[in-house]
């Protein structure tokens, strides 16, 4: 069985951030990259861990974000940086990193939601593509984001509202990637 550790981003040891920084690297191919903002969004929530030798092989954070379905707040969980080593992938570590997630996010929040093009993975853990139109909220309103249509997943959570999967949904803006 596989052990994930959960610590919130204060708890973090500085190997363990050092480590976290090698399988980022590792884990994005040059072409996409995991850029400083990306670092930044991983920060601030829960983080779970799978470690071998003191070294970080499979990665997940949870942080909170206020996503509105259409004009409605929902309190979620928004999963950052998952990412195993090349070459532990295929091994459960990262089910198993997600497994511990989606528990969390089903305790802690009203959604959970992330950004991804790997459906089947997630898919099978819970997670549903978020049909609706997307948009980031910003000090002039609402703009579109129509690059991200199809990119965005949630998982119901037990306190989650009835909800139209094909309704607009917005976050906040932030740098970087705003999903």
């Amino acid at each position: 069985m596989t052990n994930v550790v959960r610590r919130s981003s204060a708890e973090l040891e500085p190997r363990q951030l050092a480590s976290l920084r090698r399988l980022f690297e590792d884990a994005w191919p040059e072409e996409e990259g995991f850029t400083e903002d990306d670092w930044d969004h991983a920060f601030g929530g829960v983080h779970f861990l799978v470690e071998e030798d003191d070294r970080v092989v499979s990665h997940a954070s949870v942080v909170e974000r206020e996503l509105h379905v259409g004009p409605f707040p929902l309190v979620s969980g928004y999963v950052e940086a998952v990412a195993t080593a090349p070459d532990r992938q295929g091994h459960g570590l990262g089910t198993a990193v997600m497994r511990a997630v989606g528990d969390h996010v089903d305790r802690s929040f009203e959604l959970g939601a992330l950004g991804t093009d790997r459906f089947a993975f997630y898919g099978r853990l819970g997670w549903f593509v978020w049909a609706g139109p997307l948009a980031v909220r910003t000090a002039d309103g609402l703009r579109a984001t129509p690059e991200e249509n199809g990119f965005v997943l949630v998982r119901i959570t037990p306190t989650s509202p009835p909800l139209d999967l094909t309704a607009p949904l917005s976050c906040e803006w932030r740098a970087g990637d705003v999903w």
